[in-house]
């Protein structure tokens, strides 16, 4: 029998492209807060990166990752309430850009998924700026998972559409609200706090039951997570029992009554320090 010692076993992690380069930006996907899920390659370019440009979405342990002596510049947004004018972050890229940083644009969740990474790069390419654009777990899929809810599920949901629960300037909420009510799907709904009394009337209007189960998850896969389950006809009472702030996302479909039976708090050594509140309130869930 051999009992020599087990050799230990490194992994060498190789990238197909070359470094970021000075004069370049990287959009870049920091999912949704817990660091952990964080891709290699994007643990990779923040720790490059001369400049960060992050938004409010970014967790604080994400950002500790950054390299000491990098230049972090906040441009946060909140809903109705801009740190800084969209129009100033895409000049502000480009500036630093031109300056011959490494720029790092740092966002919460997926880039191109309700986080105006498609706008940032045509603002890029219109001013001849090289850059590159590296996906992120989007917080519709981090979040859900860590509550223990699969978007999709064989008995219970064939298909999950991502909605914007909020238009430029505050515009009315015009959806295909005939298609978002039909049965065997989920709908997760982005910033959509403000436009809950919408959501409800609508998606009622249009043939949803009122009964259909509904997860708020709040600042999902961080120490600050927040999750409710409820139901369409309990959201609004919900949101304002349990004071429901952004970011929060709404999932509405079958697929959230299995909430109580998949949630699992020790997913991960991060993940059992989350302070995850779990409540079933709003009315009787369906059996």
């Amino acid at each position: 029998m051999n009992t020599a010692p087990r050799q230990k076993c490194l992994v060498e992690f190789q990238l197909a492209e070359q470094p970021l380069r000075p004069g370049e930006v990287a959009i870049v996907g920091a999912g949704p807060g817990d660091p952990g899920l964080l891709t290699l390659r994007a643990l990779m370019l923040i720790q490059q990166a001369d400049a960060i440009v992050y938004d409010r979405l970014v967790s604080p342990q994400i950002m500790e990752l950054v390299k000491p002596g990098a230049e972090r510049i906040h441009v946060g947004k909140a809903s109705g309430c801009h740190f800084v004018p969209q129009d100033e972050t895409n000049d502000l890229l480009v500036k630093l850009a031109i300056q011959q940083r490494r720029v790092v644009r740092l966002k919460g969740g997926d880039p191109y998924i309700f986080g105006r990474g498609g706008e940032e790069a045509e603002f890029l390419v219109e001013n001849d700026i090289d850059f590159l654009v590296v996906p992120g777990i989007t917080s519709a899929a981090g979040c859900s998972s860590y509550c223990g809810i699969p978007l999709t599920h064989r008995d219970y949901a064939q298909s999950v559409t991502f909605v914007t629960g909020h238009r430029k300037a505050d515009h009315s909420l015009e959806l295909n609200w005939q298609v978002l009510a039909a049965p065997g799907q989920t709908r997760v709904f982005y910033m959509g706090l403000h436009n809950a009394p919408t959501i409800v009337r609508e998606l009622t209007a249009h043939g949803l039951d009122g009964n259909c189960p509904v997860a708020l998850v709040e600042r999902g896969t961080t120490p600050l997570q927040h999750m409710t389950v409820t139901t369409l006809n309990g959201l609004v009472d919900t949101i304002n029992r349990e004071d429901f702030q952004p970011p929060t996302l709404i999932i509405v479909g079958e697929v959230v009554q299995l909430a109580e039976k998949l949630a699992r708090p020790a997913q991960s050594g991060w993940h059992s320090a989350l302070t995850n509140r779990t409540a079933i309130t709003g009315g009787r869930l369906p059996a």
